[in-house]
């Protein structure tokens, strides 16, 4: 099976989504122990780039961040416009496709 354009975007989308929920989950725990935190900026560059449902799924099972609201309405956010961006490529990859 060859890898398509369109697997290779849902695999990086996937990835990063993965990456950014093992981030928020690592960011809890050091702040419980009151150790290095990850800084936020690097959270939100990687919900930005990809990786927001994952950030958003971490936000909610380990309650973090959630008193931030740069957080509690950035991710949910980036969330739409990463799914609407996908509807799109998606949409685009099929209907070109098609023809």
């Amino acid at each position: 099976m060859a890898l398509t354009w369109l697997s290779i975007m849902y695999g990086y989308w996937i990835l990063l989504s993965l990456y950014g929920f093992v981030l928020m989950g690592m960011d809890k725990r050091r702040a419980r122990r009151k150790a290095r935190r990850i800084p936020e900026r690097r959270l939100f560059f990687v919900a930005a780039v990809g990786g927001a449902a994952g950030t958003w799924c971490g936000m909610k099972l380990w309650r973090h961040k959630t008193k931030h609201h740069s957080f509690t309405v950035g991710i949910p956010y980036l969330v739409a416009v990463h799914i609407i961006v996908l509807l799109l490529v998606t949409g685009v990859w099929v209907w070109g496709a098609a023809a």
